[in-house]
């Protein structure tokens, strides 16, 4: 387990560091935005902390850049709680949201449910077509009309868990503890926003995601 934790407090980083080197991990800090996307160009990690209050660069900015180039998952660490800083984190990719004050201890727990689901299968060599809609999964990419549409990791395995459950009925719950994991704490909002980027994805193709009212969604070709 390869952690890059970025945090313009020393402390914080100090403390992160101690509990992942505890489980047997690698730890790499960064004070600063820039010195964190230098770090992720220069080396892979399995997971990224990135605070997003700091100096030269900040974090949804050094998250932008990273996405460029890395599909790492990152769980953002901050102080501040808003409902909008959580959702612009979802948009622009990261995994997680942890809001401080927290415990080192649920950080931990984060990144272990993070690191399992990129480790869930795939499928092997699978690639699904409706009409214009071409998902491969190998791959893991998916065409809108030829075109490869630009997704972000959890809509991709968002959409991903939506083709394996064809016709099933899916509660907002259930998606939150199969594509989130169940030591997500999230809440409904949560999937509705990644729906709806999703949705925003597949242009036409929108209309297979179907909204099943006061329960959730279903995939439905």
């Amino acid at each position: 387990m390869k952690v890059l934790i970025v945090d313009d407090e020393e402390m914080i980083r100090a403390v992160l560091r101690e509990y992942v080197e505890f489980e047997g991990g690698e730890a790499d800090e960064a004070q600063d935005g820039m010195e964190a996307v230098k770090k992720c160009r220069e080396k892979e990690y399995d997971v990224i902390l990135m605070d997003i209050m700091m100096p030269k660069l900040d974090g949804f900015s050094a998250v932008k850049e990273i996405r460029k180039f890395s599909s790492t998952p990152v769980i953002m660490l901050s102080a501040r709680g808003e409902e909008y800083d959580k959702l612009f984190g979802f948009e622009i990719g990261t995994d997680d949201y942890v809001t401080k004050p927290f415990s080192p201890k649920e950080v931990m727990a984060r990144i272990h449910a993070v690191l399992r689901r990129g480790k869930t299968p795939a499928g092997g060599g699978e690639v699904y077509e409706f009409e214009g809609l071409k998902i491969d999964v190998t791959g893991r990419n998916v065409y809108v009309d030829g075109e490869k549409a630009d997704l972000t990791p959890k809509e991709y395995e968002l959409l991903f868990y939506f083709v394996q459950n064809a016709g099933v009925a899916l509660t907002r719950e259930r998606l939150l503890n199969k594509v989130w994991g169940y030591d997500f704490y999230g809440d409904d909002r949560t999937v509705d926003t990644h729906v709806k980027m999703l949705r925003g994805n597949l242009k036409d193709y929108r209309k297979f995601i179907v909204t099943l009212r006061g329960l959730g969604y279903k995939f439905e070709v």
